[in-house]
């Protein structure tokens, strides 16, 4: 064995060894902190969190106006002067303080204080509808991987009989009770069953990457999924989905908070018909100092202090209140017509997903059924086939009749998880049951 070869079987070794090692070092994963870790990780979430957070800090009465402004202002003014008769110097530093105060303006600190209030529901409805969306595609990216994995190990069957039907081929051609053409063509078989089994196999890792994305974990991070494959069994009622919907949908629950909002903006455009009071108070300081050529310098400070009352009222602006208060009232029909067009459009899309579920329940029983009666046909088949009372070509019919049948059950019970989800998160179910 020269240098080479040694070279390539460590590579092995350390390939396989490599392999083992990520193997020890899987972890149990259940749905259940599959959905913590994504609310803790999830790209989408952290940033609608922060988006919310932000609403929060603007949710102030200082943003609203309520509270006075004080400002301190401070300067040094120098000037040096030159004519025929004498030069000179001034030197003049200033410090004050002042207050300004808005003590009435139509309302308008109370409304822009509503409005704020209004601003962060309406942000934290917005992260609801986002975590919603993350806990329905983490649960559907789950269960995808689940189904892809049960449909590997259909995949795997079906590899191991055509394997088991080629060897048997390769037997009884070796004792010459057989013609070379149908052990190619148990070959051909096998090898294709094969191709099949190694693309599911990196079907299955592709979607654990990508769940691994949503709930923020390394693309190479490998679990073990701990959920059974299974439909589950619980009954809807559609009228009971219909008033959890009306009470408990996000979605709505924010085009209501979008009112509110077009509600508070019509009384803010209302503010501007209101005179507004304003006072404003402080002090000055001057300190002064003069230099002349030939003469000694002089020098004075004076203090200064002031108090003020402003009223203002504005009595003509071209229409442009008015005009402004009439926009903001349509846009709040706008508003109200919106959610009148998202109630029917909830409405039909809970009638139709609910239509769905029902019919896929059925579908799965017969999927069952059909599985049931595949698998016996196919055990049946395969001793018909070593007894010689089926050809090749019939036992691979019914090959594939099992393997279709196994993968329709497999999508049928996927079809079921599917709509109940979509019915949960059209209910409210993801944030009111959690």
């Amino acid at each position: 064995m020269n240098i080479y070869h040694i070279k390539i079987m460590l590579l092995f070794i350390l390939v396989y060894l490599s392999g083992l090692f990520v193997q020890a070092q899987e972890e149990d994963l259940s749905l259940s902190l599959s959905l913590e870790k994504a609310m803790e990780n999830n790209y989408g979430i952290i940033i609608s969190r922060s988006e919310t957070e932000i609403a929060g800090i603007n949710n102030d009465w200082g943003i609203a106006g309520r509270y006075p402004m004080i400002d301190f202002s401070g300067g040094s003014y120098n000037s040096y002067d030159m004519n025929n008769t004498t030069n000179f110097s001034t030197n003049r530093l200033s410090a004050g303080v002042g207050l300004r105060w808005t003590i009435f303006d139509g309302f308008r600190v109370k409304v822009t204080k509503d409005k704020l209030d209004q601003l962060e529901s309406l942000a934290k409805g917005r992260l609801a509808v986002v975590v919603e969306t993350t806990i329905q595609d983490v649960i559907m990216s789950y269960y995808k991987i689940l189904l892809q994995q049960e449909q590997l190990i259909v995949l795997e069957n079906v590899m191991t009989l055509s394997k088991d039907r080629y060897d048997y081929e390769q037997s009884r051609y070796d004792l010459g009770t057989t013609a070379s053409y149908n052990v190619l063509q148990a070959k051909n078989v096998y090898l294709n069953d094969k191709a099949l089994f190694m693309n599911q196999e990196m079907v299955v890792r592709n979607s654990v990457r990508n769940f691994n994305f949503l709930i923020g974990e390394e693309p190479a991070n490998t679990w073990r999924f701990t959920e059974e494959f299974k439909a589950g069994s619980k009954e809807y009622k559609l009228s009971d989905l219909l008033d959890k919907m009306m009470v408990s949908n996000q979605t709505l629950q924010n085009q209501y908070a979008n009112l509110v909002l077009q509600q508070n903006e019509i009384r803010l455009k209302k503010s501007s018909f209101y005179p507004s009071l304003d006072i404003s108070a402080g002090m000055r300081d001057d300190w002064i100092r003069v230099n002349r050529d030939g003469s000694d310098p002089s020098a004075g400070n004076g203090l200064n202090s002031y108090g003020n009352v402003l009223f203002s009222y504005s009595i003509y602006t071209g229409g442009t209140r008015k005009r402004a208060i009439e926009v903001a009232r349509v846009n709040e029909e706008i508003a109200s017509i919106q959610i009148d067009q998202m109630k029917q459009s909830l409405t039909n899309q809970l009638m139709n997903i609910y239509d769905f579920h029902q019919v896929r329940i059925a579908l799965l029983e017969v999927a069952n059924e059909s599985l049931e009666a595949a698998e016996l046909n196919m055990n049946i088949a395969g001793e018909k086939f070593r007894s010689g009372a089926i050809n090749s070509f019939n036992y691979r019919d019914i090959q594939l009749i099992y393997l279709n049948a196994a993968i329709r059950r497999l999508n049928a019970v996927y079809d079921v998880i599917d709509s109940r989800t979509n019915l949960t998160r059209l209910i409210g179910g993801f944030i009111t049951e959690n």
